[in-house]
This record gives C-alpha cells, structure tokens and sequence, in this order.
C-alpha cells in the first residue's frame, strides 16, 4: 500500500501540472490577443483620382482624423448633420475620447487625478469631436507626425459610417455636448465608453480600419501605433 505521506505530494504535482497548463493557456492568449489583426480593404486605400484624401494627425499621445468637409457632408446623415451646425472651414478634424478629459484644455499637470479616472474607472462617457479648420491641417504637423490616405469613394464612406454608428442620437439627431470656448471644436454625444481598455487611439483604428486600413486592436492603444498600422498597409501596397 502507498504510503500516506505520499498523497499530499501526489496532489501537489497534480496541481502544479495543472497551473502549468492554465498559464501557458493564459500566455496563448495574451499572445494571440496581441498579435490578432482586424483585416482590411486593400481596394478601398487605392483611391486614386476619384479618391478622397484622408490625415491622420498624431500629437504625441492622441490622434485626430482630417477630412474634407465637403466629402464628409455628401455623405448626409447625422454626422452631415453635426457638420454643417459647426463653424467655417473646409476640413474638418475628427476625433474622440471622454467627455471631461478630452474636453478639458487645462494645463496636463493639473489633470493627473481626472486622467486616472478616464483610465481606469470603467463605463466613461465619451465624445466625438468635430473641429472645423481653414485650409489643409496637415501642415501644421511635421512629417514623421501625419500620414496620409488616399480612400475610395467606398472607403470613405465605410470610414465616415463608423464615425456615425459613434454618435449618440435622439430622434436621429446628434446631441452637441460642449462648443469649446476659444476654438471651433464642438463635442457630440457618444454611445461608446471610454477606459483603459478602449482608448482614442482604439477609436481611431477602428474607424480607419472600417475604411479598409488593416488594424492591430490590441495595440492600438498608442498613437505611434496607429501611424505604423498606415505605414505597413502603404508598403504592402507599394510592394510588387
């Protein structure tokens, strides 16, 4: 007969065999979260001459999405709709991210507790922004801090759709949530939450990716990610 003794071993090499299984199961998910890429249209970043050129505007941490205003008001709708009720300009940027934070333009230092909260506390209310701008915002950034798309009339339209599906609506019309004193930027309502999960980088790649641009969501959550989302997309294309 086994010695009693024994047992107490014998569980514990079963139990460490079957931690051992749970974290490499854990680790292969990690590792296929972090890896899982959201396919795209390559058809739809092939604008060409009937295209519509897109910017991808990055600041450090955050990015925003240009477009030309009369593109973007062809489309009609609810997010035609909030454009045409903002103020002059022929691009308009477009951009999300909590209703309090992102709003806010208060020095960053003074932020620190409201930023962890926007992180951190789950459920936040969230923002869509729309900042109506004269003449092509894309000079206002350096090279190596915007990125260009060249959409199809379809792409576009995927892209200016999800946008939209962002908004909260009341009988089928945008809320304006705050006009910003001293700038144009008018802040919608949105239907999304915001938290660390789901940042306005996140945001920016899945409204590019229903554009047709391949995404990585789980690490979307940097700006610099999102710019080398574009950056791999144009070399496959350019590639032969």
């Amino acid at each position: 007969m086994e010695p009693a003794a024994a047992h107490p071993a014998a569980r514990r090499a079963l139990m460490g065999r079957a931690f051992g299984f749970l974290l490499a199961g854990a680790l292969g998910l990690v590792a296929a979260l972090w890896t899982w890429t959201l396919p795209g249209d390559a058809a739809s970043l092939a604008g060409g001459t009937d295209g519509v050129t897109v910017h991808v505007l990055n600041n450090g941490f955050h990015t925003d999405i240009a477009v030309p205003r009369a593109a973007l008001e062809s489309q009609g709708g609810p997010l035609a709709e909030a454009s045409r009720s903002i103020g002059a300009g022929d691009w308009i940027l477009i951009g999300w991210g909590d209703s309090k934070f992102f709003i806010d333009t208060s020095p960053m230092e003074t932020r620190i507790p409201d930023g962890l909260r926007a992180f951190f506390w789950p459920g936040n209310a969230s923002v869509v922004m729309l900042d109506p701008e004269t003449g092509d915002p894309s000079r206002r950034f350096p090279p190596a801090a915007r990125r260009t798309l060249r959409l199809t009339p379809d792409g576009f339209a995927g892209l200016t759709r999800r946008v939209e599906g962002s908004l909260s609506l009341i009988e089928g019309r945008p809320r304006l949530s705050v006009a910003r004193d001293g700038d144009g930027a008018h802040f919608f309502a949105s239907r999304e939450h915001f938290w660390i999960g789901y940042l306005c980088n996140s945001w920016t790649a899945r409204v590019l990716n229903a554009g047709g641009l391949p995404v990585r969501p789980q690490r979307s959550e940097t700006a610099g990610e999102v710019i080398a989302a574009i950056d791999r997309a144009q070399l496959d294309t350019a590639a032969p």
